[in-house]
C-alpha cells in the first residue's frame, strides 16, 4: 500500500507562482509513474502532467495542453517527492490538485481508472 500525500496548496494571485509536493510512504517509489490531475466542482478530474521512467532511466514528462509551458513536474527519489511547479497561474488553474501513482502505466495517461493510489488532493485558488 501506497500512501500519497499533497502539500503546496493555497491561495494565490493570478500570474503568481507555486510548487505542489506530492510525497509517498513507499520505499520503492523510483518504480512509479506519477501523475497530476485537478479537479473542479462540478467537473471531470482532468489530466495535468506525468512523469515516468524510460528506458535506460530517462525520465519522461507529458504535460496537458493548458498547463504546456507554465507548469513543469519532477521528482526526487531520494526524498519519495514528485513537484508540480507551477507558474503564470492563471484563474482557470483553480481546483483541487491530486497527485496519483501507478506500477504499470495506463494506456492514456489521463485514465483515472489506471492508477494505483491516489492522493487526498490539495485546494489551489488563484484570484484576480
Amino acid at each position: 500500500q501506497v500512501r500519497l500525500v499533497e502539500s503546496g496548496g493555497g491561495l494565490v494571485q493570478a500570474g503568481d507562482s507555486l510548487r505542489l509536493s506530492c510525497t509517498a510512504s513507499e520505499g520503492t517509489f523510483s518504480s512509479y509513474s506519477i501523475s497530476w490531475f485537478r479537479q473542479v466542482p462540478g467537473k471531470e478530474r482532468e489530466f495535468v502532467a506525468t512523469i515516468t521512467r524510460g528506458a535506460w532511466a530517462t525520465w519522461y514528462t507529458y504535460y496537458a495542453d493548458s498547463v504546456k509551458g507554465r507548469f513543469t513536474i519532477s521528482r526526487d527519489n531520494a526524498k519519495n517527492t514528485v513537484y508540480l511547479q507551477m507558474n503564470s497561474l492563471k484563474l482557470e488553474d483553480t481546483a483541487v490538485y491530486y497527485c496519483a501513482a501507478v506500477l504499470s502505466p495506463p494506456r492514456f495517461w489521463s485514465d483515472q481508472g489506471g492508477y494505483d493510489y491516489w492522493g487526498q488532493g490539495t485546494q489551489i485558488t488563484v484570484s484576480s
